[in-house]
């Protein structure tokens, strides 16, 4: 089989679309086309079927699809093992972070690392931690830092680097500010910004309600927890929020039920062979914060 071919598969499979595949090759859609056609052409079957401007894959892309996975990964593994020959740490590490890591975590580590190693080009992709995953799984991501998933995901290498409490918060000088003590049965009566519940950090807040059969007033999601700190201390609700990026503006409540924390650390594909860049960075990553801690 043709990689080429192959690798025009996988990305159309993945993109649900030839021209995202061709932007993603440089090469033009007709190209990509022809290179999926061929493959289709050598082994007997439709890997995808096209109705109008749609395209969906079919039986037998779905069973060529983990295979073909197999095949980049182990091709980018080759690649990477011939250019580590060369001793030096050097070449392109692609890396993936969430718009609060980068912001409130990162810097002083880019910084380290930038100078420690001046012949590594970072390229930097901000997203959602949980996009990063699919990234990653695809191969598309050599290494990410994140927020971790609550639960193991297969195929994924988690290095733990950062514990990250969590808050309840709200509007100084609000009314739930007057309590003392509060629990979640009283907060749940109250309207609640957080985070998007397909989240991470959003499927710890809402798994921690459901454990206690409590329902919650959830007046707004989002991903972007600086957006969520705004609304918060303008006084739309209260919110779950790390305890960092508590201001002057956001007052700490006294919930006397519950303690919550999520963990940040780096994740890779286990079938993949990191590159000399990508270990110095989980290695200055894993001195530089001296590990995980409170």
């Amino acid at each position: 089989m043709d990689t080429q071919n192959l690798r025009a598969f996988l990305l159309v499979a993945e993109s649900g679309s030839f021209s995202e595949a061709a932007k993603k090759l440089h090469l033009t859609q007709p190209a990509v086309s022809k290179r999926v056609a061929q493959l289709e052409a050598q082994l007997n079957v439709s890997l995808f079927d096209r109705i109008g401007r749609r395209i969906s894959i079919t039986e037998a892309g779905e069973a060529l699809l983990p295979h073909a996975r197999a095949v980049h990964l182990e091709l980018q593994a080759a690649q990477q093992s011939v250019r580590d020959l060369a001793g030096e740490v050097r070449g392109r590490l692609r890396l993936a972070t969430s718009h609060h890591i980068g912001l409130h975590r990162l810097p002083p580590l880019l910084s380290f690392f930038s100078k420690a190693y001046p012949a590594v080009q970072l390229d930097i992709d901000f997203m959602d931690s949980e996009q990063a995953y699919k990234l990653t799984l695809q191969g598309e991501i050599e290494l990410a830092v994140v927020t971790l998933a609550p639960s193991p995901v297969i195929n994924v290498i988690t290095r733990p680097i950062w514990l990250d409490p969590l808050d309840f918060m709200v509007q100084e000088g609000t009314q739930l500010t007057q309590k003392k003590t509060l629990g979640l049965k009283e907060l749940s009566q109250h309207p609640a910004i957080l985070p998007a519940l397909n989240t991470y950090t959003g499927q710890i807040v809402k798994s921690l309600f459901e454990q206690r059969n409590l329902p919650m007033q959830i007046a707004i999601t989002t991903n972007y927890l600086e957006t969520i700190r705004m609304m918060a201390s303008v006084g739309l609700g209260w919110t779950v929020l790390p305890r960092s990026m508590r201001d002057p503006s956001l007052a700490t409540l006294p919930i006397r039920d519950a303690r919550i924390e999520r963990t940040l650390g780096a994740i890779h594909h286990e079938g993949r062979s990191l590159s000399r860049a990508a270990q110095a960075f989980i290695e200055a990553l894993e001195s530089f914060e001296g590990g995980v801690k409170d």
